[in-house]
């Protein structure tokens, strides 16, 4: 009979066992790829995978592709994907009634599928990412009211809304309705829809001031137009630097790259960012938790990542703002 020392009884009990990760394999479908923005989500959810997916034991890898605005393509990537085998497919729809269809085929094929930023029409994903827009609008509008309070200054605002027909921009219309039902520093004297059209910005903006030259302020439904915001405000001569006795307040959404050096000049005084990095971390942590057979905890509206308030005073130092990354 073979005998075994204490010791080597000791060090085989001591001696930890390596746990092997688990392979998980996400294939992404990209409608375009077109703006620094989906590079930034991609290098974000890259970095995010290799964090969090060693915290829980997960080795994660990616497969992407891009359909190029085109839906019968990105129809044809998904199943690309789906043919491959991937644990997980994920996409930014071009269409959200196109997507429908994908979403049944990998369903069928027992793979799980998140929509990424935009949400699917009347088939439902397994989850759903994106940003909070209605947040976006509280925080913004919350901020905004404090700095216009702590100036002495009542705002009597014009909002330029952004599509009524895209949810994001009615979830900002009422994230900045509750704020000014809640808050006495801040009014809205006037509503201007702009379909997303920046020329409708201007002329609308221009014609608002025209019509109401006690405007002070306005909650702009997305910054992505904001040199045409400046064009109506140099010829109403209100485009100046916070501190001016002419200055216009100005609370923005989303920090896009054309609003960094306007908030960095202090043109604009609060935004709140549409947050690249914050998006890629909970598609991954969503993804885990689906590989893992766990709820990923999602509202009714998706998983939705938050925003971070920026103002001329923390733009310099607060991270991850892909927008000054990526230009």
């Amino acid at each position: 009979m073979k005998r075994f020392s204490i010791l080597s009884v000791i060090i085989c009990l001591v001696v930890p066992v390596q746990v092997l990760a688990s392979d998980l394999t996400i294939g992404f479908s990209w409608n375009s790829v077109t703006q620094p923005l989906e590079r930034a989500w991609e290098d974000y959810m890259r970095s995010e995978a290799e964090v969090q997916g060693k915290a829980a034991g997960v080795n994660i890898k990616w497969v992407f592709n891009v359909a190029d605005g085109d839906p019968s393509r990105q129809a044809n990537n998904i199943e690309d994907l789906i043919t491959q085998g991937v644990d997980i497919v994920s996409a930014r729809a071009e269409d959200a009634g196109a997507i429908n269809a994908s979403i049944r085929a990998a369903k069928s094929a027992n793979i799980p599928f998140i929509t990424f930023d935009r949400k699917s029409g009347s088939v439902a994903p397994t989850a759903h990412v994106g940003g909070d827009s209605y947040d976006q609008a509280l925080t913004t509008g919350r901020a905004f009211a404090d700095l216009l309070g702590s100036k002495g200054v009542t705002g009597k605002c014009i909002e330029l809304q952004g599509a009524l027909t895209d949810i994001n921009a009615v979830q900002r219309t009422k994230g900045w309705a509750k704020v000014v039902a809640e808050r006495s520093e801040v009014s809205t004297i006037t509503q201007v829809p702009t379909e997303w059209n920046p020329e409708l910005f201007r002329s609308g903006l221009a014609n608002a001031l025209r019509a109401n030259p006690d405007a002070n302020c306005a909650f702009i439904a997305s910054d992505f137009a904001i040199t045409a915001v400046q064009a109506a405000l140099e010829e109403a001569d209100k485009w100046y630097p916070s501190g001016h006795p002419k200055h216009f307040w100005l609370a923005t959404q989303d920090v896009l790259p054309g609003a960094v050096p306007l908030m960095e000049a202090k043109y604009i005084d609060v935004s709140t960012s549409y947050d690249a990095f914050a998006h890629s971390q909970e598609m991954v942590r969503v993804a885990i938790a689906i590989h893992k057979g766990e709820d990923p905890g999602c509202s009714a509206d998706g998983c939705l990542a938050k925003g971070r308030v920026v103002t001329p005073a923390n733009i310099g130092t607060i991270e991850n703002l892909w927008s000054k990354t990526y230009k």
